[in-house]
């Protein structure tokens, strides 16, 4: 027989009876994409994954705990056979093919009355490839579109964005960790006012028409005013324009997001925010620094070093924060390293206590150093280390360093 395609089309699952026989990996991977489409998902199989289980225990899915069983299928839209034994897999197969119900077998795909493509989501729109049963080549062109979508490469705009702000946080600076989102919207850009912490390397890829606002604060020296720069995102808004705010890390951690969120809704404006891997995590860890680990802290403080232990200015309580036992991650601190260590130790933390900053983190020029609250000053000096930096205060920064093998890739 000649070998035929297979037709491709979308189901609507919602509400409507699935089987799932075996509770292993394949079924995980296929679990979520149909709770995702709203079906009524029973797993039958004796033992099921943690994941599986779990989602069991949260009432997403029903598992009956025995093996397939004739008549399991009594009622099914759609049924999936995916247990390590192929005999049950074709029993699963063969009761389909007599109720007249769409079969994937991922042991033997040919055998199975359906086939389940490589799946790709950009916003609304599902992209699914098939490639004449070879998954492989079907999972990368579907990587491949996807990316091409999420990049603007590949224009899916039916119609123009709506005029309106979007408050995205661009990650820590690699272009690769801003959110799949926040890349979407600013493919859709009008306008985008950046400034120097968000991932720059994306501003190359901008269509040739997007106007780019630099709106970059410069530690103690040139900075465009905040007023300013919330004018800026109505004047443009309110012009028809659609205005993305790139922001470094997230918007709202440090990030003087939520004034620009108000000043967009007092002015009428619709606004959007997209969250973003914030700098204080994110930095730490691509130095090998764990700002939490089991049995070593239990718990995190995010602090901002904008202004001195001593200011009146200060909404920081430095001797309760010294008296905790866990990680502190200082912002803006490089400035002012030596007057925050000192109030840490005037409050009680050890000299000794280790300390990691991690400058340009994320970055090619990404660069840190380890220290003690005592040293970390004169470290800093002696390093001639500048912003953007991340300071981690805790047992957390001494813990041994390892060099991760798929950096880079």
């Amino acid at each position: 027989m000649a070998h035929v395609d297979p037709y491709l089309v979308g189901l609507d699952l919602t509400g409507r009876r699935v089987v799932v026989v075996g509770g292993g990996g394949v079924a995980q991977r296929r679990l979520g994409g149909l709770l995702a489409a709203g079906a009524d998902v029973e797993v039958v199989a004796p033992e099921v994954t943690p994941a599986v289980e779990a989602m069991a225990s949260a009432g997403e899915v029903r598992w009956t705990a025995r093996g397939y069983r004739a008549g399991d299928l009594d009622s099914a839209w759609y049924a999936i056979a995916c247990t390590d034994d192929p005999a049950v897999n074709a029993q699963v197969g063969a009761e389909a093919q007599e109720r007249r119900v769409f079969c994937v077998r991922a042991d033997d795909a040919p055998r199975g009355s359906a086939v389940t493509p490589a799946v790709g989501r950009h916003g609304a729109l599902t992209v699914g490839v098939l490639a004449g049963r070879n998954p492989r080549r079907s999972a990368a062109v579907r990587t491949a579109l996807v990316e091409a979508l999420h990049a603007g490469v590949v224009d899916d705009a039916a119609e123009p964005v709506r005029p309106g702000v979007a408050l995205v946080g661009g990650g820590p600076g690699d272009p690769e960790l801003i959110t799949v989102r926040g890349r979407r919207l600013l493919s859709r850009a009008d306008v985008v006012v950046t400034d120097r912490l968000g991932p720059r390397d994306l501003l190359d890829t901008l269509a040739p028409h997007v106007e780019v606002v630099d709106a970059s604060k410069i530690p103690y020296g040139r900075a465009m005013n905040q007023a300013r720069i919330n004018e800026l995102l109505v004047e443009h808004a309110r012009a028809g324009k659609f205005v993305v705010r790139l922001k470094g890390g997230d918007p709202y951690v440090f990030g003087r997001g939520f004034e620009e969120a108000l000043a967009c809704a007092e002015a009428g404006v619709a606004v959007t925010v997209v969250p973003g891997v914030t700098s204080a995590f994110a930095a730490p860890a691509v130095a090998d620094v764990p700002v939490s680990h089991r049995g070593v802290a239990h718990e995190i403080v995010v602090v901002s070093g904008h202004v001195a232990p001593d200011d009146p200015r200060s909404l920081v309580d430095w001797p309760a924060l010294a008296r905790l036992r866990g990680t502190v991650v200082l912002l803006m601190a490089v400035e002012r390293i030596g007057a925050f260590a000192t109030a840490l130790i005037d409050g009680g933390r050890p000299a000794d206590t280790p300390v990691a900053v991690v400058q340009d983190g994320t970055m090619r020029i990404q660069r840190s150093l380890r220290a003690t609250l005592a040293t970390v000053a004169d470290e800093v000096r002696a390093q001639g280390i500048n912003p953007p930096a991340v300071v981690v205060v805790g047992p957390v920064a001494g813990l041994a360093e390892w060099e991760v093998t798929t950096r880079g890739t």
